[in-house]
């Protein structure tokens, strides 16, 4: 759905305005290389984000599961079943 939003800036991006001051006109032109080059740009950097939020993630996960394992639970009730802390 986010990459709806993007499509029309990689369009834009890849549009080219010259202005012709002595003939009062404006031309637009599509570059159909720069679009494709900025949306490779853009998939390059989706990938390299999305490869950093997993080795978080996992670096998270493992840190986790360490302090998970080294967890000493003691419980010490008395007889009464009162705690003797």
């Amino acid at each position: 759905m986010r990459a709806l939003f993007v499509l029309p800036i990689l369009a834009l991006a890849a549009c080219q305005v010259t202005k012709d001051d002595a003939n009062d006109s404006v031309t637009v032109e599509y570059n159909q290389d720069v679009a494709e080059n900025a949306a490779a740009d853009a998939a390059a950097t989706a990938e390299n984000i999305a490869g950093t939020v997993a080795n978080d993630v996992e670096q998270a996960s493992e840190k986790a599961e360490n302090k998970a394992e080294n967890l000493d639970v003691r419980l010490d009730v008395s007889t009464d079943g009162n705690s003797s802390n």
